[in-house]
């Protein structure tokens, strides 16, 4: 893409951004994709737009609590302060566990704990926190959140564990999500423990996870953090080397730390080994050497590498044309996966040979697609037009 038309494409890609998201998908979820009656969020929409299962992941609460908390920050008129309470407050009051920990699902029966989840309390948190003026209960809560997760979980040689019950087999992406949801705590002006626990993070990531022969970061590990199993074995998925890279570069802004040159290596593996170019998209995970294991596609990782294409095309990271051809060819993939015929749905998985297989919308995505499209946002004017509420009466008749 030349770079004279690269501004042109950023204010078409966010108008369209901006459309989806405000005229589409934010009603949808709202008007179809809440439990009105009974609380929370449903755990999935049909393609015909009607609810899939009753709300019972604390995962999709905490999610969604932060896609509408986080539309109102973007200027979406609709009622974004409704849903964002609807499961703030139902996550808040079905979820908590008496040890300040929180249940990953309603069903009675598991009682096993989850970091990712509790990273993502922690994340909604932050935003209900800012949204809502800043009151102290809910900074209490996630300091009490914080303080138990380092209790139960924490690790001797730094990282923690990704549950309870504790297992040998350590995994990095609950510690990445971990890492977002302190820095969303850092950046609303909350230091102390939030802080030191994402340095703490940063260090590990840079020093450990990463892969010394590679630049890239694993999914599975063992003690002390070595990487798990065979050099042929081991899964990297493309889209976490995106989400990991763009985690640093927030850092470095927020913490002062210097994580460049490894953030570039995160993103070169990504883009070099993990594309496939004919589809546009990321690809779901390659070995060691970069050699594709599975040459699936699903649609959290394109919006992730969405916003880390973005923002390196955007900040003069690494060679501009190359960027910017990235961050065009990742919004075109991710775009596929958005073509339904009820607006505000999608597909989750991209199959090998460029088709999608008819399925549900996972609620839980649309955290992502928020993280992915707001990165356009910004080069989008908000028009009276551009945010009004209930369109998408127009186009569900189900």
């Amino acid at each position: 893409m030349p770079s004279e038309s690269f501004p042109a494409f950023l204010a078409d890609t966010g108008r369209h951004a901006r459309h989806w998201l405000f005229e589409s998908a934010l009603p949808l979820w709202w008007e179809r994709g809440a439990d009105h009656a009974g609380g929370g969020f449903h755990e999935k929409l049909g393609q015909d737009g009607l609810p899939i299962g009753k709300p019972v992941r604390v995962r999709v609460q905490a999610r969604q609590t932060y896609v509408y908390a986080r539309a109102g920050a973007l200027g979406w008129s609709g009622p974004w302060r409704a849903a964002m309470r609807h499961g703030l407050s139902f996550m808040l009051s079905r979820y908590p566990r008496p040890d300040g920990l929180f249940r990953s699902t309603l069903d009675t029966g598991d009682e096993s704990i989850d970091l990712y989840d509790q990273a993502f309390v922690l994340f909604a948190l932050a935003h209900a926190y800012e949204a809502e003026g800043r009151p102290r209960e809910l900074l209490d809560t996630a300091q009490a959140l914080l303080r138990q997760i380092e209790t139960a979980l924490a690790l001797d040689e730094g990282g923690y564990y990704d549950g309870l019950p504790r297992q040998p087999i350590l995994k990095s992406n609950p510690l990445m999500h971990l890492l977002e949801a302190l820095l969303a705590w850092v950046a609303m002006g909350v230091q102390g423990r939030f802080r030191t626990a994402a340095l703490a993070l940063c260090e590990l990531a840079t020093a450990r996870l990463i892969h010394p022969a590679n630049g890239a970061i694993g999914e599975l590990f063992t003690t002390g953090w070595a990487p798990l199993g065979e050099p042929q074995e081991r899964l990297y998925e493309p889209g976490h080397q995106f989400e990991w890279a763009y985690l640093l570069l927030q850092a470095e802004g927020l913490l002062g730390i210097n994580a460049r040159s490894e953030a570039i290596a995160l993103e070169n593996f990504g883009r070099t080994f993990g594309i496939a170019r004919e589809r546009q998209v990321a690809l779901f995970a390659v070995d060691e050497a970069g050699k594709p294991t599975d040459r699936r596609a699903r649609l959290w990782a394109q919006t992730e590498r969405l916003r880390t294409s973005l923002l390196f095309a955007t900040q003069g990271l690494g060679d501009t044309a190359s960027c910017q051809a990235a961050a065009a060819g990742s919004f075109t993939g991710l775009m596929r996966f958005l073509a339904t015929d009820i607006p505000g749905l999608w597909h989750e998985w991209q199959r090998e040979d460029g088709g999608f297989d008819p399925a549900p919308s996972p609620a839980s995505s649309l955290y992502h697609l928020m993280t992915g499209l707001e990165s356009l946002l910004a080069f989008a004017p908000l028009t009276p037009a551009a945010h009004r509420p209930g369109i998408v009466e127009r186009t569900i008749t189900a």
